[in-house]
């Protein structure tokens, strides 16, 4: 009987697990499947947290819709009538002292039309005349593992990238626009390029994928995002869950692998699937051929700090969900979510629910990252009273360090993550990496990887 062995019970790994169960139910075969998790719960990054009558999400607070839809899973997992949907509202930008709306109609801060260049207030008309190279200038110099900061500036200039698409993009994608891919953030802008000789031109063509779902352009549970999670978990029951598991290496014994755990507990495996974070994954193998590429793999941090009050959130402009900041000197944190405005479900009384984000794309996470949480609890108390006008005392709050666990896609990531692949099928055949470190950090991404795991094992088999 084969063994396959998941290493991080993640959504990514669960998804993995519970494609393999489904594959080994349908096809009747007599296969072991092992997860296991370092920490007592499963989820990695999704975690919700109740108190005093607000939700929190410790770390993603969502899943994209359009990525979802059609999908059986939710059918599967029995969880169709638990999903809930965003509260519709505008995005704001806070620059020079106030927030200011992003477009309507602009996808990433990308405009969709002419007329949607032509209203922004946050670009000045010599930014905005700039801009339209995009329409007019159709020649393309460059692929799509180059740099999609220096490919956007080049059709639309530094003005209207720098205040109004910048901000929006570098807080999806947690990094400067200059460092990242344009393959690994947001290609429909290449492709669009190449089809219509304008982006703007292509985001027009294609408003309905982005924004016809309208309310429903994310989605969640009506208890939390762990929902989810808790649903995986109840449908792995041919699947051997191992919590508590922390491993600490892998050594190749013939055409098997043996995985110690800090726990003193061995394990053999024939397929291994490592859900984890690059760092963890390199220290496992701890092979010098892998290390150059898993060296140069980048991660960022963030820290998340939610704030309930005791205020009703119409304190808040009435048509708003949240704002990005766009200056960094203005305030420390790159964002503020309205989060019971956005969420009805996060807030049982109405009261007001904020969740502020700062990232080490800040120039000040220098000194933010060392803070205690009361320290960090004023700053984002000072921000809130700058940004919001917003004095009132919190009744409680919640704050979440993802300490150098925010996947980063660099410029040579492609060739980094080829690289790894590639040494795994010659030295390692039968060891697969997974997970946001590599192929895409949204949810719907992870959950697809892990799928798409679990396929390639299953034709092995």
């Amino acid at each position: 009987m084969e063994t396959v062995l998941i290493v991080g019970g993640g959504i990514n790994g669960l998804s993995a697990a519970h494609e393999l169960q489904k594959w080994k139910n349908a096809n009747n075969r007599d296969i072991r499947i092992i997860l296991t998790e370092a920490q007592n719960h499963l989820g990695g990054k999704i975690k919700t947290v109740e108190a005093d009558g607000f939700m929190m999400e410790t770390g993603a607070d969502s899943i994209v819709s359009r990525k979802v839809m059609g999908r059986e899973i939710f059918s599967e997992l029995n969880l169709s009538d638990e999903v809930v949907y965003n509260g519709t509202g505008r995005s704001y930008l806070f620059t020079d002292g106030e927030i200011k709306p992003i477009p309507v109609d602009a996808v990433f801060g990308i405009p969709t039309s002419i007329e949607s260049l032509a209203k922004t207030t946050l670009v000045s008309a010599e930014g905005k005349v700039r801009a339209l190279k995009d329409v007019y200038h159709h020649k393309n110099p460059f692929t799509v593992e180059d740099s999609i900061g220096d490919f956007l500036t080049y059709y639309f200039g530094e003005e209207l990238v720098e205040k109004q698409i910048a901000p929006v993009l570098s807080g999806v994608y947690s990094g400067k626009l200059q460092d990242l891919t344009i393959s690994s953030t947001l290609p429909a802008v290449f492709e669009y390029k190449k089809k219509y000789g304008s982006i703007i031109m292509g985001f027009n063509d294609h408003k309905e994928k982005y924004q016809s779902s309208g309310e429903r352009k994310f989605l969640s549970f009506k208890n939390g995002l762990s929902t989810i999670i808790d649903a995986y978990e109840k449908s792995l029951g041919a699947v051997e869950i191992k919590k508590g598991y922390e491993a600490q290496s892998i050594q190749k014994e013939k055409q098997h692998y043996k995985v110690s755990f800090s726990n003193g507990e061995v394990m053999k495996a024939d397929h291994i699937v490592l859900s984890t974070p690059h760092q963890v994954a390199q220290q496992l193998l701890d092979d010098a051929a892998l290390n150059q590429y898993f060296s140069n793999m980048k991660n960022s941090s963030l820290i998340s700090v939610y704030i309930g009050f005791d205020v009703p959130d119409a304190v808040l402009p009435e048509d708003g969900t949240g704002f990005i900041t766009s200056n960094n000197n203005e305030l420390h944190c790159n964002a503020c979510t309205w989060t019971s405005r956005k969420w009805k479900h996060t807030s049982k009384s109405g009261n007001l629910l904020v969740r502020l984000f700062y990232k080490s794309s800040h120039p000040s996470f220098g000194r933010v990252k060392d803070m205690e949480d009361i320290g960090l609890l004023d700053l984002a108390r000072e921000d809130l009273q700058k940004s919001l006008k917003l004095a009132a005392e919190p009744i409680v709050w919640d704050i979440t360090k993802w300490n150098e666990l925010m996947p980063t896609y660099t410029l040579d990531h492609p060739q980094l993550i080829k690289g790894i692949e590639q040494t795994l099928i010659e030295k390692y055949p039968g060891v697969y990496i997974a997970g946001s470190s590599y192929y895409g950090s949204g949810i719907p991404d992870c959950m697809e990887n892990g799928i798409e795991v679990a396929r390639r094992i299953t034709a092995t088999l």
